[in-house]
């Protein structure tokens, strides 16, 4: 019975150890990356094993479509809207089989020790604090990953409405929560997909079982999309080679990645990502553009605070959908941008997301918590809020939300999405895509 090997250490240094205490290793093999870091690492690994006339096999596994499947003559000719990507690959290309997964793996050489998992100590980080508000208490692994899986698919059927509860925000099957496992390559997407094609065989097909395939593919897209423009994906300009005055506001940064902007809905969200490594892809959408069009903050400060703190961080998916947000990425239509008032009362209409994650507001009821600044000092002081005090004040008020001031649901009555329950798409939005890329308002 095989197992898995543990260092610590810079990839080539600990692949020329082990080679060298081996003393019979006829080839390296590893997935391909596409970014310039990982690429680096690749390259200085490559050296070592040319140097110790060892071979070097690498193999593409990270996406759903293969590379070389991919109905395109080169990856220059990749196009810049996902729309036009996805009609060509689910047109003209293949998903291919899954390999076997083996039986049984030979055994570890004689005298090569497993190593052990570093601790968060060993790594100069706090042990992470469980938090029972989080939407993913799930731990790693591939047996953890299928457990999902299973669960999602074979044991509830949530994959069969998906589509009506993926914009939730509290719970953890509201979405698949597959991105973690997906991230670090305990499950590939593959698998998912062949999963989702034996449940539409055995169960039920419908737009929802269709909707993970299509938000995989868009995780396909930024990938494809980050081998085509390189490191165009971390400068500011982005993909477009567009200038804007962004600022580098500490201040400003400092309250949005704190949840202390006054705004609940972002705070709720930001507060949410800091305790638990996790927040829903609502909440991304929503606080990127916060950050990039009412603060106009560079989108790389954002980019870099998710890289840091999210547990399914995916290097292309987050620089890709940081380049959405910005403007400056595959976006068909400019000026996109989030109306935060609006956003909050359709997708946490009567605020229990946000008094689950900013408690001191718990005592304003109903839709009124999204926008406490509006409320009579009478309110406040019954829910003893005190602006400035105990929750701050807005940095930024956006004009258009005003629209929506009067329009909340106030008070009485327990929420229809419940505490525990998913959050249901508003009809409306039913039909958008996975993040913000179908609106027809500027205004979403």
């Amino acid at each position: 019975m095989s197992n898995l090997v543990v260092r610590r250490g810079k990839p080539e240094e600990v692949v020329a150890s082990l080679i060298q205490q081996l003393g019979s290793v006829s080839s390296v093999a590893f997935h391909e990356e596409v970014t310039s870091e990982e690429l680096n690492v690749e390259k200085k690994v490559k050296e070592v094993c040319a140097q110790m006339k060892v071979n070097v096999h690498t193999c593409w596994g990270a996406t759903l479509y293969h590379r070389d499947d991919l109905p395109f003559s080169h990856i220059s000719r990749l196009p810049d809207v996902y729309t036009q990507f996805r009609k060509a690959v689910e047109s003209e290309s293949l998903v291919r089989p899954l390999f076997l997964t083996p039986e049984m793996l030979n055994p570890l050489p004689p005298g090569l020790q497993e190593g052990v998992i570093p601790t968060a100590e060993d790594l100069h980080q706090t042990e992470p604090v469980e938090d029972p508000r989080s939407a993913f208490s799930c731990s790693g692994g591939e047996s953890q990953a299928l457990a999902r899986l299973k669960h999602y698919f074979w044991d509830t059927n949530a994959v069969a409405t998906y589509k009506e509860t993926r914009n939730g925000l509290i719970g953890l099957d509201y979405s698949t929560k597959f991105s973690p496992w997906l991230a670090a390559g305990c499950i590939s997407p593959g698998y998912i997909y062949h999963q989702i094609k034996q449940y539409e065989r055995e169960r039920t097909a419908n737009q929802s079982t269709y909707w993970v395939i299509f938000e995989l593919l868009w995780r396909d897209y930024f990938r494809f999309v980050a081998m085509k423009y390189g490191n165009r994906l971390f400068q500011s300009k982005g993909l477009q080679d567009k200038s804007v005055p962004w600022k580098k506001d500490m201040k400003l940064f400092d309250a949005w990645k704190e949840g202390r902007t006054g705004v609940p809905f972002v705070d709720a969200n930001m507060r949410e990502l800091a305790m638990t490594g996790f927040m829903s892809n609502r909440g991304r959408q929503n606080v990127a553009s916060f950050l990039t069009k009412d603060l106009g903050l560079d989108w790389r400060m954002g980019a870099e605070w998710f890289e840091y703190l999210l547990i399914d961080h995916d290097v292309c998916s987050n620089y890709g959908n940081w380049l959405y947000s910005a403007g400056i990425g595959n976006d068909p239509r400019e000026n996109r941008k989030f109306n935060m008032i609006k956003q909050a009362l359709d997708y946490d209409t009567n605020g229990d997301y946000v008094r689950r994650w900013v408690p001191e507001l718990q005592s304003i009821r109903g839709g009124d918590v999204h926008t406490p600044w509006t409320l009579s000092s009478a309110a406040l002081s019954h829910a003893q809020v005190c602006l400035g005090e105990t929750y701050p004040t807005p940095i930024v008020v956006a004009p258009e939300w005003s629209r929506h001031v009067n329009k909340k649901p106030s008070g009485a009555g327990p929420s229809q999405r419940g505490k525990k329950g998913p959050s249901h798409t508003p009809k409306q939005h039913r039909d958008r895509g996975v993040d913000f890329y179908f609106s027809r308002s500027k205004f979403l």
